[in-house]
C-alpha cells in the first residue's frame, strides 16, 4: 500500500518516494493547451501548492516523473519550458520593504538558475526584465504559490496590509504588461 502525501507539495518527491497520488494530469493538461492565464483558488490545505508544483515539473519536461499518469504519452516532452516558480511563503511579510526585498531574491535566483543576467535592482524591474529575457528562449510560464500569503499574515493591521498590497498589484502588474 503505497504511503498517504499528508503535508507533501512537491510533486517529485512525492513520485520519488512512492507516495500516492490521485492523477490530475488530465486537467493540468487541458489548462495548459488553452494558453490563457489561469487563477486557481482554493481552500487551505485542498492541494494548491501541490498542483503548482505538478505544473512546475510539467513544464521543465520532466517525463520521468510522469511515468503512469495520463499525460505521460499526451504531452510534448520535447519542448521545456523556463519557468518562472515563485512562492510567498519563502518572502519576508513584516512591511513593504522587506517583501520587495524577498521579491527582487526569488527573481535573482530565477535569474541566476537560468544564467541570465539583470541590469536591474528593482524588483518590478528586475522581474520585467527576467521575463524579457527568457521569452527569447522560449515561452515563459509564471507560477506564484501562496499569491496573497503577505496579505493575509497582516489583516488584522489594515494599513499594513494596505501598503502590501500595493507591492503585490505593483509586482503583477508586471505579468500583465509581459503578456505580449
Amino acid at each position: 500500500m503505497k504511503k498517504l502525501p499528508v503535508g507533501l507539495q512537491d510533486f517529485k518527491k512525492l513520485q520519488m518516494h512512492g507516495y500516492l497520488y490521485v492523477d490530475k494530469t488530465r486537467y493540468l493538461y487541458e489548462m495548459a493547451k488553452e494558453s490563457t492565464p489561469f487563477f486557481l483558488s482554493r481552500p487551505r490545505r485542498f492541494g494548491k501548492s501541490l498542483t503548482v508544483s505538478t505544473l512546475k515539473y510539467l513544464f521543465q519536461g520532466e517525463k520521468s516523473l510522469f511515468q503512469d499518469t495520463w499525460i505521460y504519452d499526451r504531452w510534448d516532452w520535447n519542448t521545456r519550458y523556463p519557468v518562472v516558480h515563485i512562492s510567498l511563503t519563502e518572502v519576508d511579510t513584516d512591511g513593504p520593504d522587506p517583501v520587495k526585498r524577498g521579491l527582487l531574491f526569488q527573481i535573482q535566483r530565477t535569474a541566476d538558475a537560468f544564467g541570465v543576467s539583470l541590469t536591474q535592482d528593482h524588483y518590478k524591474y528586475a522581474f520585467s526584465e527576467l521575463l524579457e529575457k527568457l521569452a527569447r528562449r522560449e515561452r515563459v510560464i509564471i507560477l506564484i504559490d501562496e499569491y496573497d500569503k503577505p496579505i493575509l499574515d497582516h489583516l488584522h493591521e489594515p494599513a499594513l496590509a494596505d501598503a502590501i498590497r500595493g507591492v503585490l498589484r505593483n509586482f503583477y502588474s508586471t505579468i500583465k504588461d509581459a503578456d505580449p
